[in-house]
């Protein structure tokens, strides 16, 4: 019986994993239903994995459920939209102020540097945009505070969401990419006060191009 609920458990965790990159990739747009029985086929297994899939995406905040019309990808309203990205960049303000307190990390700087090699190569927006996750998690990570990265966890996979459709918007990952450069530069150099001006700079223009993107929807 343990085997059996691991094995369920995997597939549920397997499930959840291909619809959230059909939602970040956006295959998936807000409002979509997600019909049970489909995916179930797909994987050759009964509902109950899928069913425990949708409730784990559901826990995450990329799906919800409406009467009377199932599980549905989760439609993000302006204020969320406002909010999570300036939770972001509160939390992120504090890890670079904590970084600046300390020596800082060459291990986290070269791992930082890695990824941004990574990321130069990629225009495709859903790894673009997974690799500059990885990129600002390293830079929460450098300030050797649980609570800052625990919190900054917590944004999860709607976070992602968001920025991806950011990064869709013509020229902002040759822009992200830049600035990332210049980061880099600033932490190496130790100049604290210009890669947080950077930084705030840097997360206040990811607000700018939502605002822009949600107002052209709206017209």
């Amino acid at each position: 019986m343990k085997t059996n609920k691991f094995t369920q458990n995997a597939l549920s965790n397997h499930i959840a994993e291909h619809i959230t990159d059909q939602i970040i990739k956006g295959e998936l747009i807000p409002g979509d239903k997600l019909i049970e029985h489909i995916y179930a086929e797909e994987y050759g297994t009964s509902r109950a994995p899928v069913r425990e899939a949708i409730y784990l995406l559901s826990i995450e905040g990329l799906v919800e459920r409406i009467p009377r019309k199932g599980a549905v990808v989760k439609e993000y309203t302006e204020n969320e939209i406002y909010d999570l990205l300036e939770i972001r960049n509160m939390l992120e303000m504090m890890a670079i102020e904590r970084i600046g307190r300390n020596e800082i990390d060459q291990a986290d700087l070269q791992k930082m540097a890695d990824i941004l090699e990574e990321m130069k190569d990629k225009t495709e927006v859903h790894q673009y945009t997974q690799l500059n996750h990885s990129f600002h998690m390293t830079l929460v990570e450098m300030s050797k505070s649980e609570t800052i990265k625990t919190m900054y966890s917590r944004l999860g996979w709607p976070l992602l969401r968001i920025q991806s459709l950011s990064f869709a918007n013509d020229g902002n990952i040759e822009k992200s990419v830049r600035e990332h450069q210049m980061l880099i530069k600033f932490l190496r150099e130790e100049n604290i006060e210009e890669a947080t001006n950077l930084l705030k700079r840097h997360n206040e223009d990811v607000i700018s191009s939502m605002k822009k993107k949600l107002a052209s929807q709206n017209k």
